[in-house]
């Protein structure tokens, strides 16, 4: 997953002298593609970029691997550019000289999932990075969160930005903002299930993490019936899905990493055996066990398919794929990452000198 992360990663020194993007698509021969799922949108976009922001730096506080370091810098320059004054994210460059799609469907600036995104990634290169040009950015895209209001599947993004500043023991103001947040996605439910927003009865299971979040903020706020309802959502929602291996027509790597993700929080949160079990065999759904009894994740190649479609395995292998599979799969990747990160080092080129 690396490997593939780094063939889709380029330079734009339009930028800056280390500013990278990752390219969102790629086909069987590794070309970098444009996003056009909603008539042309951009060859890279902040989704991706933050995203892969929040990964490397996992990677680098469990390798100490200044590459990983570095290679984020890079990318947290590119999220810096598409910034404007006011707070507001663009999300799309329409070709790697760096020109920004102003007005994109998905690009317009202040978009919910992209602008989330790059509110959580300022956050946590702010942590780790010290870098002294991402406070008042930082400071500028929450300022926009909490006044705008946003479904619960884009709110647990703006959660987990606040829950990383919090451990830090910075901005401690932010305990009624998070309580608050957290209220809005407990309150948005269908019986014992935390739906992604009110308009859709049945969640789809990409960026569907709420309990997962809950699970995380209970012990910070004091909240015991945030955990149980998280608690009660992911055994109604999600454990069927993992028990039957995912079984809809078509499954994307978000979904189940989402899963993953939901279930280790519940793991740590409760310490109870059966969330073990569930994130364990979520996991297994890279390695084969989902409908197409093939692996999404090809370990020799290093790279993680777009999917399974109708228990076909999709050929693809895209920019999310890869970053939202190594956050599901971050033990098996952290303890082999330096190996990778010698093999790509030339083509990266994004190592310090």
């Amino acid at each position: 997953m690396i490997r593939q992360i780094a063939r889709l990663t380029r330079r734009i020194p339009a930028i800056s002298r280390r500013a990278v993007a990752i390219a969102v698509y790629a086909n069987d021969e590794d070309r970098g593609l444009a996003a056009r799922d909603r008539g042309f949108e951009g060859v890279a976009c902040v989704d991706d970029a933050a995203r892969a922001v929040i990964l490397l730096l996992d990677l680098y506080r469990d390798t100490d691997d200044r590459r990983l370091r570095e290679w984020a810098s890079g990318l947290v320059d590119f999220v810096l550019f598409m910034q404007r004054e006011d707070g507001r994210f663009h999300n799309f460059i329409r070709d790697w000289e760096g020109s920004i799609n102003t007005d994109g469907p998905t690009s317009y600036p202040g978009g919910t999932f992209w602008q989330a995104r790059a509110v959580r990634a300022l956050a946590r290169a702010h942590l780790v990075l010290r870098d002294p040009r991402v406070a008042a950015p930082l400071a500028r895209g929450f300022a926009f969160a909490t006044v705008n209001p946003a479904p619960p599947d884009v709110r647990t993004i703006h959660v987990l930005a606040a829950l990383d500043l919090m451990r830090a023991g910075l901005t401690p103001v932010l305990r009624e903002t998070l309580e608050r947040w957290c209220d809005e996605i407990a309150e948005c439910r269908d019986g014992e299930i935390l739906l992604n927003n009110p308009n859709e009865p049945v969640p789809h299971l990409w960026g569907h993490v709420q309990e997962g979040v809950l699970a995380e903020a209970a012990p910070l706020l004091d909240r015991p019936d945030l955990l149980d309802l998280a608690r009660q959502s992911a055994r109604s929602l999600l454990a069927p899905q993992i028990e039957r291996a995912f079984p809809d027509r078509t499954v994307q790597p978000y979904g189940v990493a989402s899963a993953v993700y939901v279930m280790d929080r519940l793991y740590q949160g409760t310490g109870e055996a059966a969330y073990a079990r569930w994130r364990d065999q979520a996991r297994a759904w890279f390695d084969g066990r989902n409908s197409a009894s093939l692996p999404v994740y090809d370990r020799v190649n290093g790279r993680v398919h777009d999917g399974i479609d109708d228990a076909r395995l999709n050929p693809h292998s895209g920019a999310e794929s890869n970053i939202v599979g190594a956050q599901a799969l971050l033990p098996d990747v952290a303890a082999r990452v330096h190996a990778f990160l010698d093999e790509v080092a030339d083509r990266l080129e994004v190592v310090a000198a």
